[in-house]
């Protein structure tokens, strides 16, 4: 794929910032876009004419990802004690231009261990074993009036896998983080493209590896029940739906547009119960 006319239904191994633009001829839809229009379509919206800008936050996990599975930008580790002063700000700020991730040798470090306590683990160092899978693959493909696409962290021919840097590996905390970022989304549209490309078949399983970003970087692979998986069905339909609307009529709603009611959360209500 080299330029958008070419597009067609299937799986490409193509540098992330092509994914990124949207090659597809008319725009697509990918799971962070739907997450968003579940939540609210005008924040969709504005994100259309405003792009996000740069969030260093973010680098450590994609360093992260880098060195778990492989395949990324390259890292560059800038040693210096600050990084506030006009030289290294001007370093720091080129390394990004040309698509690279600027890192402190500590962070660097750490991503380190967390790739050795991954390859500890013995369940998740299987499913990505070297070899067994392909990493950073993007897949487009039409459905209806509208097209899709998604980038896998870890496709192999009877699974799917998404790898996760987290604060915390408890399951209550990851149920709770699997809600608030939309992974149940991420997980339904995934699992549906590979589906329909005939990359997997119906059913196969989609495997999460979550890991903390502090010692003992603390590993676990997780799976969604049904429950979060009917959750991930529906809210990609309302996030479809809200996309064909606002396409068609230029217009994306907020939470509200007229005068609403607000309840406690339910939890609050019962202390009053």
């Amino acid at each position: 794929m080299t330029t958008a006319t070419e597009i067609e239904p299937g799986l490409y191994d193509i540098p992330a910032e092509l994914y990124h633009s949207d090659p597809v001829p008319g725009g697509s839809l990918s799971a962070s876009g739907a997450k968003v229009l579940a939540d609210c379509p005008a924040r969709y919206g504005y994100r259309l004419t405003h792009p996000q800008p740069h969030k260093p936050e973010f680098e450590f996990g994609t360093a992260a990802h880098t060195v778990v599975l492989g395949n990324g930008p390259e890292l560059i580790v800038v040693d210096a004690p600050r990084w506030d002063t006009k030289e290294i700000k001007a370093k720091v700020a080129g390394i990004r231009e040309a698509g690279n991730v600027p890192l402190k040798r500590a962070d660097y470090l750490r991503i380190c261990d967390m790739a050795q306590a991954l390859a500890d683990h013995e369940e998740a160092s299987e499913i990505l074993t070297p070899g067994s899978g392909l990493a950073e693959q993007s897949i487009f493909w039409p459905d209806g009036p509208m097209w899709w696409r998604s980038r896998f962290d870890w496709l192999r021919p009877d699974l799917i896998a998404d790898y996760k840097t987290t604060t915390s590996v408890h399951p209550d905390k990851l149920g709770k983080a699997i809600h608030e970022y939309g992974y149940h989304i991420q997980e339904h549209i995934y699992r549906r493209g590979a589906y329909e490309l005939g990359l997997l078949p119906e059913g196969a399983p989609f495997k999460f590896v979550f890991q903390e970003k502090q010692p003992p970087y603390l590993v676990q692979v997780a799976e969604l029940d049904p429950a979060a998986q009917y959750a991930g069905l529906r809210d990609t339909h309302l996030a479809a739906g809200r996309y064909l609307y606002g396409r068609e009529t230029g217009h994306w709603p907020s939470y509200s547009e007229t005068s609403t009611v607000i309840s406690l959360p339910p939890y609050i209500e019962r202390q009053y119960a």
